[in-house]
């Protein structure tokens, strides 16, 4: 089987052969014939190369970026390895992406310690399915265009200024600037994948549209049931794609009503057979009809103003709009300080966050008007600050235009209006996100879409276009050329920081790996559970836990930072600690930051410092041939006094 990079580089014959089944023949840019156009398709291979060494080097030096939702997807991994599909089957995470990570697992060997290795590689991996999906994506675009023009103009095309090749140049350029910032390799996260799959859908959706072919739509509809299993954002994505696939058709092309019917089934089938299994699975598991709960739970947090975290049913206050009649709640042990318990789900290394679908099971959100206002202009906030961070595109866009070409956005049905499917469904993925929440690493997809379409509609001012065809080459050119030297640029400095810190790899992280060995050395290891006290230990980094193999099953909820002060003066602390100790935790962990006293600090005695990082460790239930306060732990041992 060809790997991805491969078939990026096939020849054009495979291309024309398959536009060859286009009912209307595709019209050629002038500017194609340019002679730095035959050179930039003769150096497109080299450059697809470039693109993948250059991106291998994150995949090796990339910093450590792991944070409470790479655990849980992590966890599932180890579920599906071990085939306990009952725990793969959840709410909020969904598990294709943790698939690609237990495949990883497997096929490098990992253990503990060198499993987040294999994970970088993973995202490589997945890296090289991008590039194939932004290369068939931009040649659908140019191939539904040409289609259009075709028909537009019966055969008599001024032409475009930009060609199959330079969009595709212009595609993986922006992948390597968006692997640099939103979709590193080292945030073990399905947004990467995601994208691939979504890209792989438009690509299928486009070239549906330009022949009419129901196999297309068969893949669309596989490829966005792929996309759904690895997030359900995927599902409402779905429906926009069907919709437009259907207007289009029908206003745009004038085609007949049963042939467009006939299309969306197709693709709604082809999304069921995918990802249908699963949605039977998890409505079986919640015992209603469920396609997943993140987007509901989003809204009701950042929307409808009820509390993320630890909700109780006697909190009404903190309902916010939605109906709550929470199916199992976390159990609170002690109310002064908050003390919870996680046993009640047996999966995951913090349970609470490894499916808080299970613990706020019953939210029943509604539209919040209010709260859609004050949250719709963060957003746009978010979207101003996204596109601001990311003003390579539009700059060389503006230079273009500067240069005398002139964007073709026709949109009447009787006109070439390609670019309006991408753009619309760009346009859309900021929309659904932009009602809850917006992240960067969520609306590449929706950049990529827009942009590209945008760049694929310029054309050029005069009809003799010879000097602006080889001025568009080259920059075009120079702008790849730059992302891919920015690239390595960032990875060179990253492995001299690296080299300079003595450390194996960006995947590791000190304080994190020495406080995972230093809890195996008191005798945790494991099987065995444990409690944390304080947010940074509890929920922004837990892979110290997964790394010690033991189970975060009790928790001193103190969400205030940073920790010292917070538990210095804490009510109940005995009787906290005691609660903890007597639901068998054998070590209670917090994080305390770094610069602080021990010696001026009131927290009890008996806490260890876990090798030489800001972790330590309260034993609780420890065996008595394990170390105590006084013994070395793998060489570093703080004991903090006081009372």
């Amino acid at each position: 089987m060809d790997s991805p990079l491969s078939q990026l580089t096939a020849n054009q014959t495979d291309e024309q052969q398959n536009e060859s089944s286009v009912a209307v023949r595709p019209v050629s840019s002038p500017s194609e014939q340019a002679p730095l156009q035959h050179w930039l398709r003769r150096f497109w291979p080299i450059y697809c190369l470039l693109v993948a060494l250059v991106t291998f080097g994150y995949a090796l030096w990339d910093s450590y970026q792991i944070d409470g939702d790479a655990v849980a997807y992590m966890d599932i991994g180890d579920l599906i390895r071990s085939h306990h599909w009952a725990g793969v089957i959840n709410g909020y995470w969904n598990p294709l992406y943790p698939a690609a990570l237990a495949l990883g697992h497997i096929v490098f060997h990992a253990t503990r310690f060198t499993e987040l290795h294999a994970y970088y590689i993973v995202n490589f991996g997945i890296f090289l399915l991008e590039m194939l999906a932004v290369v068939l994506f931009s040649d659908s675009i140019i191939r539904l265009r040409n289609v259009q023009e075709e028909a537009a103009v019966g055969g008599h095309s001024a032409g475009f200024l930009l060609d199959r090749y330079a969009l595709r140049y212009i595609g993986l350029a922006l992948l390597v600037i968006a692997s640099q910032r939103e979709l590193s390799m080292g945030k073990v996260r399905p947004d990467a994948l995601l994208m691939a799959c979504l890209l792989f859908a438009l690509a299928a959706l486009l070239n549906h549209l330009s022949t009419g072919h129901l196999r297309y739509a068969a893949l669309m509809g596989a490829a966005l049931g792929f996309a759904y299993l690895a997030k359900s954002f995927a599902f409402a994505f779905t429906a926009v794609c069907l919709v437009v696939l259907i207007a289009f058709r029908w206003i745009w092309l004038r085609h007949k009503p049963a042939r467009i019917v006939i299309a969306a089934l197709v693709g709604g089938v082809c999304f069921v057979i995918v990802a249908g299994p699963y949605i039977a699975a998890l409505s079986r598991q919640k015992g209603r009809l469920d396609f997943g709960d993140s987007g509901t739970l989003n809204y009701a947090w950042y929307v409808g103003g009820t509390e993320k975290m630890h909700l109780q049913q006697n909190q009404t206050a903190l309902f916010g709009s939605a109906d709550v009649h929470l199916k199992h709640p976390e159990k609170e042990l002690l109310q002064s300080p908050v003390v919870l318990s996680y046993k009640a789900l047996p999966y995951g290394t913090y349970p609470d966050w490894f499916d808080t679908s299970f613990w706020n099971d019953q939210i029943k959100t509604h539209f919040n008007l209010h709260g859609e206002i004050h949250r719709g202009s963060r957003n746009v906030v978010l979207v101003m600050r996204y596109l601001l961070n990311h003003p390579e595109a539009w700059l060389l866009l503006a230079v273009l235009l500067v240069l005398g070409t002139r964007p073709g956005l026709r949109w009447r049905p009787a006109h070439n209006s390609f670019w309006l499917v991408p753009t619309l469904l760009g346009v859309l993925v900021f929309a659904i996100y932009g009602m809850v929440n917006i992240e960067e690493r969520y609306v590449t997809i929706g950049f990529l879409a827009v942009i590209l379409a945008l760049f694929a509609a310029l054309r050029p001012t005069h009809k003799r276009i010879g000097g602006e065809a080889l001025a568009s080459s080259a920059l075009v050119l120079l702008f790849a050329l730059l992302a891919v030297g920015e690239s390595a640029r960032t990875i060179a400095q990253l492995r001299r920081d690296l080299s300079v810190a003595g450390s194996p790899g960006g995947w590791y992280d000190a304080d994190t790996f020495e406080a995972a060995h230093a809890l195996n050395a008191l005798g945790v290891g494991p099987g065995d559970s444990i409690a944390c006290i304080g947010t940074r230990a509890c929920l922004y980094d837990i892979y110290w836990a997964r790394l010690a193999g033991v189970r975060i099953l009790t928790e001193i909820y103190l969400p205030t930072l940073p920790l010292y002060p917070q538990l210095a003066a804490m009510p109940n602390r005995a009787l906290a600690i005691d609660t903890v100790r007597g639901q068998g935790a054998k070590v209670l962990v917090g994080y305390f930051s770094p610069g602080i006293q021990p010696s001026a600090s009131p927290i009890p005695p008996g806490w260890i410092e876990l090798g030489d990082s800001p972790y330590y460790a309260l034993p609780l239930n420890l065996a008595p041939s394990a170390p105590t306060a006084t013994k070395k732990c793998h060489g570093a041992t703080h004991v903090l006094l006081g009372r």
